[in-house]
């Protein structure tokens, strides 16, 4: 659901095929569980057929019992295993960070280039338009 980059926080809502539903650009002194919060807004305008969301330890809390309580959907968090060492692939978390890694190909989004959060995610949409439009039409 999120990622850091300096002085920025990106949280997105994505599908199991990793296209974007929701996006909150926030300061880097936001909490997680805020942010989440935001992004839970947008989500729920467009989410009828939503039963599950998945999200990381930064996310635990009390956006657990919003989630339940006003939307009536699960939030499951995926924590690090007991014993890992370095980096591994968490189920359902691959997601996010695979969205991420596509979004990140674009030069304008690999360093926080914006001075306003709205310029940030209005960039970060345009990438996403133009990633799925390549899905889209067949080469």
């Amino acid at each position: 659901m999120g990622k850091l980059v300096k002085g920025r926080k990106r949280h997105l809502g994505v599908d199991t095929l990793g296209m974007l539903w929701a996006l909150q650009v926030t300061a880097a002194n936001v909490q997680d569980r805020d942010g989440g919060a935001r992004l839970l807004a947008q989500i729920e305008a467009c989410g009828e057929r939503l039963q599950v969301l998945y999200a990381d330890a930064a996310y635990a809390g009390r956006l657990e019992d919003i989630v339940s309580y006003f939307c009536g959907w699960v939030l499951q968090i995926v924590k690090k295993l007991a014993d890992q060492k370095g980096f591994v692939v968490l189920p359902m978390r691959w997601i996010v960070e695979r969205t991420l890694a596509w979004l990140n190909k674009n030069r304008r989004l690999s360093k926080d280039y914006e001075f306003e959060p709205n310029s940030s995610e209005a960039m970060i949409k345009w990438a996403m338009i133009g990633l799925m439009i390549r899905r889209l039409v067949p080469t």
